[in-house]
């Protein structure tokens, strides 16, 4: 296993944008004890104590990064909020709430785990809209701070100790890309 970047980018640089791929979680070797219940405003679901609620879910992630940036990753995982989301974005207690709230996805389109699923990403300055499988998901969001340029990449994410997985690992497929540049 690769020690540094162990991601997948291109070598061009890319603005304005259209990518179409194709993905699959090939399978959910890994139990994530912690994920959080995401609710629509992009917040964590609290307790009775004001405590964020996390549940176990078997998890694989990975997810594509636009414009040279972890920050502007749009998640492929199978947490219950669904791929799609822009986590750095969404997590940040420094964006506004609206920010936080339009990179949260509004519904769950993602296939079954060995499904393929299907992404269209377009990227017009700041503002990002991810349709899966066919279902606007994210729509209009604006990432404020996104470079105007960067190469985008697909992201390779978890790790192993021996035979065990000790964090989500990226066992993930990818077929049928595409991206064609907008003027």
């Amino acid at each position: 296993e690769a020690k540094e970047d162990k991601n997948l980018w291109t070598e061009k640089s890319f603005g304005d944008f259209i990518l179409r791929l194709d993905w699959r979680i090939k399978e959910v070797p890994y139990v994530n004890p912690n994920v959080f219940i995401v609710m629509p405003d992009g917040s964590h679901k609290k307790d009775q104590n004001g405590r964020d609620m996390r549940i176990p879910v078997p998890d694989s992630d990975s997810g594509v990064y636009l414009r040279g940036t972890s920050k502007s990753q749009i998640n492929i995982w199978n947490w219950p909020v669904g791929s799609g989301e822009v986590y750095g974005y969404r997590t940040d207690s420094a964006m506004p709430a609206e920010v936080r709230a339009g990179v949260t996805p509004s519904m769950h389109a993602d296939r079954h785990i060995g499904e393929w699923n299907t992404f269209e990403l377009t990227m017009r300055g700041t503002r990002l809209t991810v349709v899966l499988n066919g279902e606007t998901v994210i729509r209009d969001a604006d990432l404020p701070g996104i470079p105007a340029t960067g190469p985008i990449a697909l992201q390779h994410h978890g790790s192993r100790k021996g035979d065990v997985w000790t964090s989500s690992p990226s066992l993930v497929q990818f077929r049928n890309i595409s991206i064609a540049e907008l003027q």
